[in-house]
Protein backbone atom coordinates (compact mmCIF):
# COMPACT_ATOMS: atom_id res chain seq x y z
CA UNK A 1 0.00 0.00 0.00
CA UNK A 2 1.32 3.43 -0.95
CA UNK A 3 0.93 6.37 1.41
CA UNK A 4 1.37 9.70 -0.38
CA UNK A 5 3.10 11.99 2.09
CA UNK A 6 2.10 15.01 0.02
CA UNK A 7 -1.56 14.27 0.75
CA UNK A 8 -1.88 12.66 4.18
CA UNK A 9 -0.61 15.49 6.39
CA UNK A 10 2.27 15.75 8.86
CA UNK A 11 0.59 13.99 11.79
CA UNK A 12 -0.24 10.87 9.79
CA UNK A 13 3.17 10.87 8.11
CA UNK A 14 4.78 10.95 11.55
CA UNK A 15 2.71 7.96 12.70
CA UNK A 16 3.78 5.94 9.69
CA UNK A 17 7.45 6.83 9.96
CA UNK A 18 7.84 6.07 13.66
CA UNK A 19 5.95 2.80 13.22
CA UNK A 20 8.10 1.55 10.35
CA UNK A 21 11.58 3.05 10.75
CA UNK A 22 12.51 0.87 13.72
CA UNK A 23 14.40 0.30 15.88
CA UNK A 24 15.91 3.75 16.27
CA UNK A 25 18.83 4.44 18.64
CA UNK A 26 18.03 6.89 21.40
CA UNK A 27 20.11 10.04 21.85
CA UNK A 28 19.96 11.15 25.47
CA UNK A 29 21.07 14.70 24.83
CA UNK A 30 22.59 16.85 27.55
CA UNK A 31 22.91 20.57 26.88
CA UNK A 32 23.66 23.61 28.98
CA UNK A 33 22.49 27.20 28.74
CA UNK A 34 24.73 30.24 29.04
CA UNK A 35 23.95 30.46 32.78
CA UNK A 36 25.18 26.90 33.31
CA UNK A 37 21.76 25.28 33.80
CA UNK A 38 21.84 21.69 32.53
CA UNK A 39 19.07 20.15 30.40
CA UNK A 40 18.60 16.51 29.38
CA UNK A 41 16.11 15.02 26.93
CA UNK A 42 15.82 11.85 24.81
CA UNK A 43 15.51 11.96 21.01
CA UNK A 44 14.87 8.96 18.78
CA UNK A 45 15.29 10.78 15.48
CA UNK A 46 19.01 10.10 15.80
CA UNK A 47 21.90 8.26 14.20
CA UNK A 48 25.54 8.41 13.09
CA UNK A 49 26.06 9.75 9.56
CA UNK A 50 29.80 10.00 8.94
CA UNK A 51 33.04 8.49 10.21
CA UNK A 52 35.59 11.03 8.96
CA UNK A 53 34.77 13.35 10.57
CA UNK A 54 32.51 11.49 12.96
CA UNK A 55 29.14 13.24 12.69
CA UNK A 56 25.90 12.37 14.45
CA UNK A 57 22.49 13.83 13.71
CA UNK A 58 19.46 14.59 15.86
CA UNK A 59 16.04 15.72 14.69
CA UNK A 60 14.74 18.39 17.10
CA UNK A 61 11.09 19.33 16.91
CA UNK A 62 9.47 22.35 18.60
CA UNK A 63 7.34 22.48 21.73
CA UNK A 64 3.58 22.09 21.11
CA UNK A 65 3.13 25.87 21.13
CA UNK A 66 5.88 26.22 18.51
CA UNK A 67 8.78 27.52 20.61
CA UNK A 68 12.18 25.84 20.37
CA UNK A 69 12.86 23.16 22.96
CA UNK A 70 15.60 23.79 25.50
CA UNK A 71 17.87 21.31 23.74
CA UNK A 72 17.92 23.28 20.50
CA UNK A 73 18.01 26.67 22.20
CA UNK A 74 21.03 25.61 24.25
CA UNK A 75 22.85 24.12 21.28
CA UNK A 76 22.33 27.34 19.34
CA UNK A 77 23.64 29.37 22.28
CA UNK A 78 26.64 27.26 23.31
CA UNK A 79 27.49 25.22 20.20
CA UNK A 80 28.21 22.09 22.25
CA UNK A 81 26.28 19.09 23.55
CA UNK A 82 26.73 15.52 24.74
CA UNK A 83 24.85 12.50 23.38
CA UNK A 84 24.54 9.79 26.01
CA UNK A 85 23.19 6.36 25.06
CA UNK A 86 20.54 4.53 27.04
CA UNK A 87 20.94 1.06 28.57
CA UNK A 88 17.88 -0.87 29.70
CA UNK A 89 18.67 -0.26 33.37
CA UNK A 90 18.18 3.50 32.83
CA UNK A 91 15.01 3.58 30.73
CA UNK A 92 12.85 4.80 33.60
CA UNK A 93 15.26 7.62 34.38
CA UNK A 94 15.38 8.50 30.68
CA UNK A 95 11.59 8.63 30.67
CA UNK A 96 11.63 11.18 33.49
CA UNK A 97 13.84 13.46 31.40
CA UNK A 98 11.22 13.32 28.62
CA UNK A 99 8.71 15.18 30.81
CA UNK A 100 7.98 18.68 29.46
CA UNK A 101 9.33 20.60 32.44
CA UNK A 102 9.51 24.39 32.36
CA UNK A 103 12.73 25.89 31.07
CA UNK A 104 15.47 25.99 33.68
CA UNK A 105 14.47 22.74 35.40
CA UNK A 106 17.31 20.26 35.78
CA UNK A 107 15.98 16.99 34.34
CA UNK A 108 19.12 15.12 35.37
CA UNK A 109 18.46 15.95 39.02
CA UNK A 110 14.74 15.15 38.65
CA UNK A 111 15.67 11.67 37.40
CA UNK A 112 18.06 11.08 40.30
CA UNK A 113 21.07 10.96 38.01
CA UNK A 114 24.45 12.63 38.29
CA UNK A 115 26.68 14.44 35.86
CA UNK A 116 30.45 14.50 35.53
CA UNK A 117 32.58 16.99 33.57
CA UNK A 118 33.29 16.21 29.96
CA UNK A 119 36.84 16.22 28.63
CA UNK A 120 36.47 18.25 25.43
CA UNK A 121 33.30 20.33 25.82
CA UNK A 122 31.79 22.50 28.55
CA UNK A 123 28.60 20.45 28.75
CA UNK A 124 28.70 17.60 31.30
CA UNK A 125 27.78 13.99 30.59
CA UNK A 126 25.52 11.60 32.48
CA UNK A 127 27.76 9.57 34.76
CA UNK A 128 25.51 6.50 34.76
CA UNK A 129 25.38 6.15 30.96
CA UNK A 130 27.82 3.61 29.45
CA UNK A 131 28.43 5.72 26.34
CA UNK A 132 28.75 9.47 25.92
CA UNK A 133 29.66 11.33 22.73
CA UNK A 134 31.02 14.83 23.26
CA UNK A 135 29.95 17.00 20.33
CA UNK A 136 30.43 20.45 18.87
CA UNK A 137 27.91 21.84 16.43
CA UNK A 138 28.76 20.90 12.85
CA UNK A 139 25.65 22.23 11.11
CA UNK A 140 22.05 23.19 11.89
CA UNK A 141 19.68 22.40 9.04
CA UNK A 142 16.11 23.76 8.99
CA UNK A 143 13.59 21.08 8.02
CA UNK A 144 10.09 22.51 8.19
CA UNK A 145 9.13 22.92 11.86
CA UNK A 146 12.12 20.78 12.84
CA UNK A 147 15.84 21.41 12.94
CA UNK A 148 18.37 18.72 12.13
CA UNK A 149 21.33 19.13 14.44
CA UNK A 150 24.58 17.70 13.10
CA UNK A 151 27.30 17.36 15.70
CA UNK A 152 30.97 16.55 15.18
CA UNK A 153 32.08 14.08 17.81
CA UNK A 154 35.29 15.24 19.47
CA UNK A 155 35.43 12.67 22.27
CA UNK A 156 33.81 9.36 23.19
CA UNK A 157 33.46 7.87 26.66
CA UNK A 158 32.78 4.14 27.02
CA UNK A 159 32.45 2.43 30.39
CA UNK A 160 35.69 0.62 31.23
CA UNK A 161 33.94 -2.71 31.73
CA UNK A 162 32.59 -2.51 28.17
CA UNK A 163 35.99 -2.02 26.52
CA UNK A 164 37.45 -5.37 25.42
CA UNK A 165 40.77 -4.15 24.01
CA UNK A 166 41.53 -0.43 24.17
CA UNK A 167 44.67 -0.75 22.05
CA UNK A 168 42.67 -2.29 19.21
CA UNK A 169 39.52 -0.19 19.85
CA UNK A 170 37.34 -3.25 20.48
CA UNK A 171 34.12 -2.70 22.40
CA UNK A 172 31.90 -5.33 24.01
CA UNK A 173 28.77 -3.97 22.34
CA UNK A 174 26.30 -6.50 23.84
CA UNK A 175 27.51 -5.55 27.31
CA UNK A 176 26.36 -1.96 26.72
CA UNK A 177 22.80 -3.38 26.80
CA UNK A 178 21.39 -0.41 24.89
CA UNK A 179 17.74 0.04 23.98
CA UNK A 180 16.12 1.30 20.79
CA UNK A 181 12.89 3.14 20.12
CA UNK A 182 9.99 1.29 18.56
CA UNK A 183 6.47 2.23 17.46
CA UNK A 184 3.84 4.22 19.35
CA UNK A 185 4.12 5.88 22.72
CA UNK A 186 6.41 4.17 25.20
CA UNK A 187 7.58 1.14 23.21
CA UNK A 188 11.27 0.23 23.18
CA UNK A 189 13.32 -2.81 22.23
CA UNK A 190 16.37 -4.51 23.69
CA UNK A 191 19.46 -5.15 21.58
CA UNK A 192 20.25 -8.59 22.98
CA UNK A 193 18.60 -10.58 20.17
CA UNK A 194 21.14 -10.60 17.35
CA UNK A 195 21.92 -12.46 14.14
CA UNK A 196 25.19 -12.57 12.25
CA UNK A 197 25.28 -12.10 8.46
CA UNK A 198 28.94 -11.95 7.32
CA UNK A 199 29.60 -9.61 4.42
CA UNK A 200 30.68 -11.33 1.20
CA UNK A 201 33.21 -10.35 -1.42
CA UNK A 202 32.47 -10.64 -5.16
CA UNK A 203 34.39 -13.92 -5.54
CA UNK A 204 32.58 -15.47 -2.60
CA UNK A 205 29.20 -14.40 -4.02
CA UNK A 206 30.00 -15.80 -7.47
CA UNK A 207 31.06 -19.09 -5.91
CA UNK A 208 27.85 -19.21 -3.89
CA UNK A 209 25.77 -18.57 -7.04
CA UNK A 210 27.58 -21.35 -8.86
CA UNK A 211 26.91 -23.75 -5.98
CA UNK A 212 23.23 -22.82 -5.97
CA UNK A 213 23.02 -23.30 -9.75
CA UNK A 214 24.55 -26.76 -9.56
CA UNK A 215 22.18 -27.71 -6.75
CA UNK A 216 19.20 -26.63 -8.88
CA UNK A 217 20.18 -28.83 -11.84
Amino acid sequence: MLFDFEKIGAENAYKLVVSSVVPRPVAWVVTQDTAGVVNAAPYSFFNAFSSDPVVVGIGCGPRPEGAAKDTLANIRALGEFVVNLVPERLVQEMNVTAVEFDAGRDEVAEAGLTTVPSAKVRVPRIAESPVALECVTFQLIPAGRHTIVLGRVVGLHIADECVMDAARFYVDTPKLDLVGRMHGRGWYTRTRDRLEVPRMGVAEWEAKKATQARAAE
